[in-house]
C-alpha cells in the first residue's frame, strides 16, 4: 500500500449553481444548493485515498456538526484520523462556492480553525516512523506550519508536494524542501512574475522556481495538460478534452492522483498522465470530494 501523509485544509462547501457569475454588488438568483465536504487537504486525502493510497490526514475541525460530519466521512474513505485535531474555540472551516453554467467557479473561504493548524498539532512521530514515502501541501493553513512540516518531512527523506493554493509569495526556506510543486498558471505567475500564455512562458517559470530550490516543477494547464520540468523530463503531457462541469477540486485531484502515483513508483511522466486522467474525470461532475473518481475509472 502507498504511504501518504496529507496536511492541510478540511472545510464544508455550500455550493449554489447559478447561470454566471454574479458581478459586483449584484444579486442574482442560482438554482441548485448542495453542501459537501471540502478544503484542499481533506479533498487531496480523498482522491488519494480513492485511487488506492494508504492516507494519514492530519489537519484541525472544530467542535461542531461540520467537524463531526468531516471525521465521520474521512474514516468512510479508509482515511486515518488519528491526528484530526479538534479545535475548542473556533468553528469549523467553511466555504461559499458559486459555479456558473460553464463550470466556471468563484470561491470565498472562511478558515476557521484551519487557520490555527500550528505545529505543536503535529507530531515529530509522522515524520520518524518509516511510514510516510509523501508529504502532500497546500496553502490554506499557516505557512508557519507548511514551512515546519515541509522542512521536517525534507530531513527525514520524505518527497514534499507542494500544491501553492491559494497562491502567496513563498520563501526560499520553503521552496529548497520542496521537492515537486504542482502550481496552475495563476499560481506561477504570482510566484514568479511571469505570464503563463505558452510553452515558453510555462518553462520560464519553471526556470524560477527551480532557481529558487525546487527539484521538479510541474504548471498544470487545464484541458492543455501539464508542463513537466525535472531532470528526467522536460516538456508538454497532454491533457484529455471533456466537457466540464464543476472546476472545483480539479487542481486538489490532481494532486492526490499524484502523490498515489509517485508513491507507487512511477516516474513524472506517467504519473502526470495518471493524474491528468484523473483530474478530467473530477471536473465533468459536481462537489469537491464527490468528483475524486476511484482507481477502476482511471483504468
Amino acid at each position: 500500500m502507498t504511504k501518504i501523509l496529507v496536511i492541510g485544509s478540511s472545510n464544508t462547501d455550500m455550493v449554489i449553481k447559478t447561470k454566471k457569475l454574479p458581478a459586483p454588488g449584484e444579486t442574482i438568483l442560482g438554482g441548485t444548493f448542495l453542501m459537501n465536504p471540502g478544503g484542499k487537504g481533506a479533498n487531496q486525502a480523498v482522491a488519494a485515498a480513492r485511487l488506492g493510497g494508504k492516507v494519514r490526514f492530519i489537519a484541525k475541525r472544530g467542535n461542531d456538526l461540520f467537524g463531526n460530519q468531516t471525521v465521520g466521512l474521512l474514516m468512510r474513505e479508509n482515511i486515518d484520523t488519528d491526528y484530526l485535531v479538534k479545535d475548542p474555540d473556533l468553528p469549523s472551516g467553511v466555504a461559499l462556492i458559486t459555479v456558473d453554467a460553464t463550470g466556471e467557479n468563484s470561491i470565498v473561504v472562511a478558515p476557521g480553525s484551519n487557520g490555527n493548524l500550528v505545529k505543536e498539532d503535529i507530531p515529530m512521530s509522522v515524520f520518524e516512523n518509516d511510514k510516510t514515502d509523501i508529504l502532500l501541501l497546500q496553502l490554506e493553513i499557516p505557512m508557519e506550519t507548511v514551512e515546519y512540516s515541509a522542512i521536517a518531512a525534507s530531513e527525514h527523506k520524505i518527497k514534499v508536494i507542494l500544491n501553492p493554493a491559494p497562491a502567496c509569495l513563498l520563501s526560499d526556506n520553503l521552496l529548497k524542501n520542496i521537492w515537486l510543486i504542482t502550481p496552475n498558471e495563476t499560481e506561477a505567475e504570482i510566484l514568479t512574475g511571469v505570464k503563463i500564455t505558452d510553452i515558453g512562458s510555462a518553462e520560464k517559470a519553471a526556470v524560477v522556481m527551480q532557481q529558487r530550490g525546487v527539484k521538479n516543477v510541474i504548471i498544470t494547464l487545464g484541458e492543455t495538460g501539464a508542463y513537466v520540468k525535472s531532470d528526467e523530463f522536460t516538456g508538454l503531457i497532454p491533457g484529455f478534452k471533456v466537457v466540464p462541469v464543476d472546476t472545483t477540486a480539479a487542481g486538489d485531484v490532481f494532486n492526490g492522483a499524484m502523490a498515489v502515483a509517485l508513491a507507487e513508483g512511477k516516474d513524472l511522466k506517467e504519473a502526470v498522465s495518471f493524474a491528468n486522467k484523473a483530474a478530467s474525470i473530477a471536473v465533468t461532475r459536481m462537489g469537491a470530494q464527490a468528483s475524486a473518481p476511484y482507481r477502476d475509472e482511471i483504468q
